[in-house]
């Protein structure tokens, strides 16, 4: 064989034999979405990464008629799908983009899931139905602006006036929130026992708005906003009645944690498997870059932390459907596929080169935005003593 010359090449997946891992009902899923994110995002990547805008209820529509949201909850128009297919499809998202998977995760793995787990009959047959379709949009307000990994101390208030209650305080970096027809809102509480307690907050109400945020570097093909509260009455039939205290906002984290698994390793897919084309076609002093042994050694290592990341994503995806997964574990696939998908990301853009930084190929795009999966829904520093909890029984945040 001459240096020019070539076999076909293999994609990471299957290097690792991933396809032959799936059943055949997460295979029609993965092709699906894969083959939306063609032919609907895609396309429109670049532009709405540049303009920092996202035509949020047009794909929602679209997302509903194909059975993505809320697709891993039974029952209220949702499609009841496993848990490793829903895993499937945030993988396929996220090779597009992390904020078309954070449109979809936010809708289904925490506005719908908190509503489905901890709502009331009535309010889920109000909202869950709509949400389903893409009719209705949700949002999750736990974040405020002092309050991120630490959200037990929180500063929003929920207070009793007679059978009502009056929210009043700020969330921050809340995805869809401008474009929300409902928010799910917790808020502490000093007239009702266990502390923090669950809203549904139709954005309607007085007294409720959701500033966008803008100027954005990451995830700018996403809905950003502020929820601002001042003293929004709602009745008491607001409350999530099966909530209590602070794990119940928790618990809804780790339900959109899972998908971020699979979402994180998406990108990271996309980047190697553009950097894989990129070096075949490059031609460098007369070989193609691909040729070059340090070209391969850093492709062989990528590849390597991506396969064994989804390996790992599909055990736990399997953990899930038998109802046997725990949240640290959530930690470890949280842990291991965003820290790896960004470093993978940042090694794909050196062998572009120049051609790395532009909006052309996205891998740049991708590093940027999983700057920010790195760090939401738990740091790596936040899971890293999760997970040394477990190791040693010492719990060492503080």
């Amino acid at each position: 064989m001459t240096p020019n010359s070539a076999k076909p090449s293999q994609s990471p997946d299957q290097l690792f034999g991933i396809t032959g891992l799936l059943t055949d009902d997460e295979l029609v899923v993965r092709e699906t979405v894969r083959n939306l994110m063609a032919r609907d995002v895609r396309p429109h990547l670049q532009e709405w990464y540049a303009s920092g805008e996202i035509p949020v209820r047009e794909l929602a529509a679209a997302f509903g008629g194909v059975g993505l949201l809320g697709m891993h909850l039974q029952g209220y128009g949702c499609a009841g799908t496993s848990a490793t297919a829903y895993g499937l499809a945030c993988h396929e998202l996220e090779a597009a983009d992390s904020g078309i998977r954070s449109l979809v995760s936010v809708q289904g793995s925490l506005a719908m899931y908190a509503i489905y787990r901890f709502g009331s009959e009535e309010q889920k047959q109000e909202w869950l139905p709509r949400m389903a379709t893409g009719e209705a949009i949700g949002c999750f307000g736990l974040t405020e602006p002092d309050y991120g990994s630490n959200p037990g101390g929180m500063l929003t208030r929920a207070t009793r006036d007679g059978d009502d209650w009056i929210l009043t305080g700020t969330k921050m970096w809340i995805t869809n929130g401008s474009v929300a027809d409902v928010s799910i809102v917790w808020a502490q509480t000093t007239d009702a026992p266990s502390g923090i307690r669950g809203f549904v907050v139709p954005v309607a109400t007085p007294g409720f708005s959701a500033p966008k945020i803008g100027s954005k570097l990451s995830l700018r093909a996403s809905i950003t906003s502020e929820l601002v509260l001042h003293d929004v009455r709602l009745p008491a039939s607001a409350m999530l009645p099966e909530a209590a205290g602070l794990s119940g906002p928790l618990s809804c984290l780790t339900e959109a944690r899972f998908g971020i698994i699979f979402g994180a390793l998406g990108a990271a897919r996309d980047c190697l498997e553009t950097t894989i084309a990129y070096v075949r076609d490059r031609d460098l002093n007369g070989r193609p870059l691909a040729a070059y042994q340090i070209t391969q050694t850093k492709l062989a290592d990528m590849a390597l932390a991506y396969g064994k990341g989804m390996l790992l994503a599909l055990h736990l995806g399997r953990l899930k459907d038998a109802g046997a997964l725990r949240p640290e574990q959530v930690s470890l696939g949280k842990l291991d596929a965003s820290r790896e998908a960004i470093a993978i990301a940042r090694q794909c853009r050196t062998l572009l080169g120049a051609n790395g930084i532009t909006l052309e190929y996205p891998v740049m795009r991708h590093a940027n935005n999983l700057e920010s999966v790195l760090t939401y829904e738990g740091t790596a520093e936040v899971h890293q003593l999760i997970l040394g909890q477990q190791l040693t029984g010492y719990a060492a945040f503080r």
